[in-house]
């Protein structure tokens, strides 16, 4: 009887919890005609380049209807790739960010390198990490860029680099790059992992490259301005290594903010109860492995307004 109960309490806080999810999509998702721009969806492909080894990556692109010129987004998906194991993360942002009038482009980092499932639990070796680590990935958003400046409905002075998680990682690399020519005009990192190398930025950890962070160094110094959102629960990417690269990066000057959102965990854009997975891929642990992510509507719907409004700022000039 007590396991009956205590299946049944489950079951009704799961019924609740996704009542709620699909009240906040319901509420979010704009309509496809009146008022709010339609959009179509094509495929693509971005010629990059790691270590000097070239390589196609398909990609997916979203073009508001119209003539433009349209700011766009570069969106960077997390460790579950873009294939059957995918959050899903990209397609939903991408899909409010298409509504909201901006060009978006997904490239697909993983599939081509031989990781269609991600790598959230499997630890790519030698010349595979060195393929899709965030650092790598840099040079996928560049070349993502390249693409979308060659489009002639896109504004390329206007293209903002984003990402989650490990796309939101790979997004702190993309800004670290020297600043130039080719430079996107804003980043937005939600529950990117902060305790890594990003140009003058660097941490200080327990037991060599994993376990806990004992020392900041240095300055992130971000190419252009950078949001990044955060859950104060993470225990894959803690929030506190976030704030304290934005706090020393925003007391030199540079234009980075966060914000750190009350109980909510990694991943908590998503639409998936809290599950914790030991086989997780987890450098901040002393074992390295093990981390839990769940969807949170409250940050969620928060964090599509701070996107929104970043975004217009940067990219639109809205105030």
């Amino acid at each position: 009887m007590a396991a009956r109960r205590g299946k049944s309490r489950y079951d009704g806080a799961m019924r609740v919890f996704f009542a709620m999810t699909a009240a906040l999509l319901a509420a979010l998702a704009p309509p496809r005609a009146g008022a709010e721009p339609a959009y179509s969806v094509a495929s693509a492909v971005v010629h990059s380049s790691t270590s000097g080894i070239a390589q196609d990556l398909p990609a997916t692109l979203l073009k508001p209807d119209g003539d433009g010129p349209f700011p766009a987004v570069v969106i960077l998906h997390d460790c579950s790739g873009l294939g059957a194991r995918s959050s899903g993360s990209p397609k939903r942002w991408s899909a409010i960010l298409a509504a909201e009038g901006y060009v978006v482009l997904i490239p697909d980092s993983f599939q081509p390198r031989g990781f269609a499932d991600g790598v959230c639990t499997v630890q790519p070796q030698g010349s595979q990490l060195v393929k899709v680590a965030p650092a790598a990935r840099a040079t996928d958003a560049y070349a993502a860029l390249a693409l979308l400046r060659t489009l002639p409905y896109v504004d390329g002075k206007r293209v903002a680099v984003m990402g989650g998680s490990h796309g939101g990682s790979a997004a702190l690399a993309t800004l670290a790059a020297p600043a130039g020519a080719d430079r996107f005009a804003a980043g937005v990192a939600l529950y990117p992992g902060c305790a890594a190398t990003y140009g003058g930025w660097w941490v200080t950890r327990q037991a060599g490259n994993r376990g806990p962070v004992t020392q900041f160094n240095g300055t992130y110094a971000p190419a252009a301005p950078l949001l990044i959102l955060i859950g104060a629960e993470d225990d894959w990417t803690p929030a506190e290594h976030c704030r304290a690269l934005a706090e020393r990066s925003a007391a030199a000057g540079y234009p980075v903010a966060i914000k750190i959102y009350p109980g909510a965990r990694h991943a908590f854009d998503g639409a998936f109860p809290t599950r914790y997975v030991d086989a997780r891929n987890n450098a901040n642990k002393p074992e390295g492995h093990g981390a839990t992510t769940g969807g949170d509507p409250v940050a969620w719907a928060d964090a599509i307004v701070q996107v929104k409004a970043f975004l217009a700022a940067r990219l639109k000039g809205q105030k």
